[in-house]
């Protein structure tokens, strides 16, 4: 039996208006090589500018991982020449990283477990290279974009450990408006360290970079195990390599070996002075901290929300942050049933957030009661749903002009309940007979008598009542 030993290290781009050391704008989905300084590239005689923004987000994205904070930092040069380092060096923490020995916790077949990190420090991005054919391109673009590199332990035993644990990661920073945290896009990209042993003694690493999604994090992790045993089981050696997942034929293709230690030659950056953070800005960035998803979770489940609405609530960030403003001042369930039902086919249809729609804070308050009267139904809601997200009526005003809003009028429903039993004598026959489906024709005859604007409950009620004095 094998022991699985996995480390996972995540480079997330942090979500600031300017690049690290410049002025260029961080939007390097732009058409390519435009949003680029002569910074970014060390032209001669030029000097980096840190982007307090990117260290505020840094300083959040630590204190969020539960790290200890570096209050002196000072920044390095990673010397290396790649052609997506027009530099020949990285502007990155090596000694000093804002924050270490941090932790998250996750939750794996019903066990909580606590994963480690070892260090998360600030660097800059490097050019994207893009390969056609026998041509490789290049867009500066994302050099130097602001980056936070999350190093774990080598704490995760399995790969659905480590699916958890980014899933975590991403979730938290996500949460804290960090980074949008895309992988698709690569503003979040993982390695992950694999080893496998017989023993407490850890075997020899395997790196598979850059991996494409969460998901595929554990593929590539199970591959990785299997091509490790097969080589042990037939007499092998396992080589310290760098690999790459090939999702196609789930397999971990060879990149590079690692047959000697590249030396980076890391020295303090001398054009960057030292940077020192203070008991006040770290007590400012804690009363910025937003809630967790953890906390939203314990007080979703509290309010009665059911634990599958909570998780898809969770993976809406937009749809938790709205109703979390509802928090003590409607029905929650209600809410969330509404916004993760007909609101949300709106939003997807229209390809826009809730908040850019008309739905404000009184009027969303305001449909949430009616529901909970039964004054409005699903599918009252759907004839009305363009005009209540795109206009500044109120539903009720909405509701009147349609003649869609559902009575609970007793003398009205009470008229047409009287009208259905005068009218169906054979059907009340036979629920005084003990017929019970007789009771649900009835009803059908009262809500099509009525098309459907009176409240079920009352004229249910009111039904009973009726037939059990006849």
């Amino acid at each position: 039996m094998y022991k699985t030993t996995i480390g996972i290290e995540v480079h997330v781009e942090l979500k600031t208006a300017k690049k690290m050391f410049s002025k260029a704008s961080n939007t390097y989905s732009n058409r390519a090589n435009t949003n680029v300084s002569a910074v970014d590239i060390a032209y001669p005689g030029t000097l980096p500018v840190l982007n307090k923004e990117a260290v505020e987000l840094a300083l959040t994205a630590a204190l969020l991982l539960n790290c200890k904070i570096n209050k002196k930092m000072h920044f390095d040069r990673k010397n290396y020449f790649y052609p997506d380092n027009a530099k020949a060096y990285q502007i990155t923490q090596s000694k000093t990283p804002i924050g270490i020995d941090g932790y998250i916790e996750i939750d794996v077949l019903g066990k909580t477990k606590k994963i480690r990190i070892s260090d998360i420090h600030i660097e800059e991005d490097t050019a994207k290279s893009m390969h056609r054919k026998d041509k490789s391109l290049l867009d500066f673009n994302r050099a130097g974009v602001p980056l936070v590199e999350i190093v774990s332990d080598a704490d995760m035993n399995s790969p659905e450990e480590a699916v958890a644990y980014l899933t975590k990661l991403r979730e938290i920073l996500l949460y804290g408006d960090i980074s949008d945290v895309k992988i698709e896009e690569g503003s979040m990209r993982c390695d992950a360290n694999v080893s496998i042993s017989k023993d407490e003694k850890l075997g020899t690493r395997t790196e598979i970079k850059n991996i494409g999604s969460i998901s595929n994090v554990g593929l590539a992790i199970e591959a990785e195990v299997e091509r490790q045993k097969k080589i042990l089981e037939n007499g092998g050696i396992i080589e310290e390599e760098t690999r790459k997942y090939d999702e196609k034929n789930n397999e971990t293709i060879l990149l590079r070996k690692k047959d000697s230690v590249y030396d980076y030659r890391y020295f303090p950056e001398p054009n960057i002075p030292f940077l020192i953070i203070t008991e006040e800005d770290i007590k400012r960035a804690e009363e910025r901290l937003p809630m967790s998803p953890d906390k939203r979770r314990e007080i979703y489940l509290k309010n009665g929300i059911i634990e599958v609405n909570v998780e898809k609530l969770l993976a809406n960030k937009s749809l938790s942050d709205y109703l979390n403003r509802f928090i003590d001042k409607t029905n929650l369930v209600t809410a969330s049933n509404l916004l993760l039902g007909d609101l949300s086919s709106y939003l997807n249809k229209e390809t826009i957030l809730i908040e850019d729609t008309k739905l404000n804070d009184d009027k969303f308050i305001e449909l949430v009661k009616l529901y909970d009267e039964a004054k409005i139904n699903s599918k009252s809601l759907k004839e009305i749903l363009d005009e209540l997200m795109e206009s500044n009526k109120s539903v009720i005003e909405i509701l009147k002009e349609k003649n869609l809003l559902i009575s609970d009028d007793l003398n009205k429903i009470e008229e047409i309940v009287e009208k259905v039993i005068n009218d169906n004598e054979a059907s009340v026959k036979d629920f005084l007979s003990g017929n019970e489906r007789a009771l649900k024709h009835l009803m059908g005859m009262i809500m099509k008598e009525s098309k459907g604007k009176i409240r079920p409950d009352l004229a249910n009620k009111i039904l009973l009542e009726k037939l059990k004095s006849l």
